[in-house]
């Protein structure tokens, strides 16, 4: 099992930035790829980030330039950076680990925490 803990949402004008972090706990030892995914009411959760054990990153197209996803290994954790943010950007962000299970995955998530971009 793997336990999620995120924070750093909040509320931000257009334009400002927000970092999110996410600490791993548990069966990190499973882990192969991290990622942020985001769900504004009515649509569909969608991946925002994400980033292999071994440092690839891949990123929406609409976040390219904007976002920015690292790893801290020592500390299990994982960081959102949001730059230059829209109030398109404005979603519940939650984050995801994925371990290999056979010849599928599992996904592990966390509680979500809110980011909200004003005018």
């Amino acid at each position: 099992q793997v336990q999620l803990v995120e924070s750093g949402g909040g509320l931000v004008q257009a334009g400002g930035s927000l970092r999110l972090s996410c600490a791993a706990s548990g069966s990190i030892f499973s882990i192969n790829a991290m990622g942020w995914y985001r769900q504004a009411p009515g649509k569909q959760r969608d991946l925002v980030a994400s980033i292999t054990s071994g440092g690839s990153t891949n990123y929406a197209d609409s976040v390219k330039g904007r976002f920015t996803i690292s790893r801290d290994n020592a500390k299990n954790t994982v960081y959102l950076q949001m730059n230059s943010l829209k109030p398109e950007d404005t979603a519940v962000y939650y984050c995801n680990a994925r371990s290999p299970w056979g010849s599928s995955w599992l996904d592990y998530w966390g509680q979500g925490t809110q980011v909200t971009v004003s005018l």
